[in-house]
């Protein structure tokens, strides 16, 4: 089988990172990876706070308001319905806090959601006895599929829906247009997992339809860690309310969200320049390099575990899922020894996870990745696998 063609690597891309050469990161998508010099922005914000914090503080409200005006662009949203959030658990549970949620009102997750999401949810079905209800879908379903599942569990109770737009786990791409559309037919509200949307594939919330959406900043689109977008339909604007009731609470979304006291806002205002940088190497260049070597790095693997590519095509996206051979990482207590052992003896950052008794890794791809880091990976993961049983 013949691989796909390694992309050219994007000029100046590598030396924006400085990670441990011991370590080959492939999975990029997890907590991202700040650019050295969107942290050296952020120190020199940081210096400025200590040379003068009371002052710093009193403009924090103005600063903060123009650093979201600048990167909503990103993702088209309106800067006036969205607000900073520390990632999308926290947006998640922002929204679930504003719903007035009783017993009985139903709350459908999928299959395929992130674990954090889903603690939340139960959260709330420990306390106020909401029903939360889990939409199974395969584990790489059609567009149909995922429409059919998460439609299935609406019933005249369901409140709200959430959904991924990029699955964390599994790296799908999931048809949230769709979904939005028949969604709002049915009076359902839906709130859109885009946690590793912005940076990664093109994106206009707008556009989009739902009613709420989160993403973050800090997986692909080279912010600071701790930097999210909310964003809420018109409509939700005077409804949302803030976890934590401070100073600003009077001021209403966005502003009542975002303000929590002395926090620190660095990452926050020094995400713009995560987001400048992403423009200034091209963001269709990145996502094109990146697809495509995310793209080879799953062929290399699958050949050399003796796999099938469950979707052997170009995608739009960056992360790619390698099929572990029958047997191998099929639990969770196996998957967890694999992606320890292979961390720890390869000195490979990667995610093994089990699904529905299938093991799988997820691969993915940056700037920061070369095409030798998966052929390594590729000529030694075998005789691991086989050492580990």
């Amino acid at each position: 089988m013949s691989h796909p063609s390694v992309p050219e690597p994007v000029p100046g891309g590598a030396v924006l990172f400085d990670h441990d050469p011991a370590i080959a990161n492939l999975n990029h998508g997890s907590v991202g990876s700040v650019p050295v010099p969107v942290r050296q922005r952020r120190r020199l914000i940081t210096d400025e706070l200590e040379r003068d914090p009371r002052g710093f503080f009193k403009a924090r409200v103005e600063r903060v308001t123009a650093a979201r005006h600048a990167v909503a662009g990103l993702v088209g949203a309106d800067p006036e319905l969205t607000a900073f959030v520390t990632n999308m658990t926290t947006g998640a549970a922002v929204v679930l806090n504003s719903l007035d949620l009783a017993a009985g009102d139903e709350v459908i997750t999928t299959d395929h959601g992130y674990g954090a999401i889903g603690y939340n949810v139960d959260a709330h079905v420990a306390r106020t006895g909401v029903v939360r209800k889990i939409a199974e879908i395969p584990l790489t379903p059609t567009d149909d599929e995922v429409v059919e599942a998460v439609l299935g569990q609406v019933t005249d109770r369901t409140r709200l829906a959430i959904v991924d737009h990029i699955t964390s786990a599994t790296a799908r791409l999931f048809p949230i247009e769709r979904l939005a559309r028949e969604l709002r037919s049915r009076g359902v509200p839906l709130l859109v997992d885009a946690a590793h949307v912005p940076g990664h594939i093109p994106a206009d919330v707008t556009a989009l339809g739902a009613d709420f959406w989160v993403g973050n900043l800090h997986k692909w689109a080279f912010a600071p860690r701790g930097t999210a977008l909310l964003t809420v339909a018109p409509e939700w604007k005077d409804r949302i309310r803030p976890l934590v009731a401070s100073w600003q609470h009077e001021s209403g979304y966005p502003v009542a969200v975002e303000y929590n006291g002395t926090d620190d806002y660095t990452n926050w205002l020094a995400s713009p320049f995560g987001v400048e940088l992403l423009h200034d190497l091209g963001f269709e260049r990145v996502s094109d390099h990146n697809r495509r070597l995310a793209h080879y790095g799953q062929s290399v693997l699958a050949k050399a575990l003796n796999v099938e590519v469950p979707d052997p095509g170009l995608s739009d996206l960056a992360m790619r899922l390698v099929m572990l051979p029958p047997g191998v990482g099929d639990t969770d207590e196996k998957a967890a020894v694999i992606e320890d052992a292979v961390r720890r003896q390869l000195g490979v950052e990667l995610t093994v996870n089990a699904f529905g008794g299938q093991g799988t890794m997820r691969i993915a791809a940056q700037v920061h990745n070369r095409s030798a880091q998966y052929e390594s990976l590729a000529d030694r993961l075998p005789a691991l696998l086989h050492s580990l049983g």
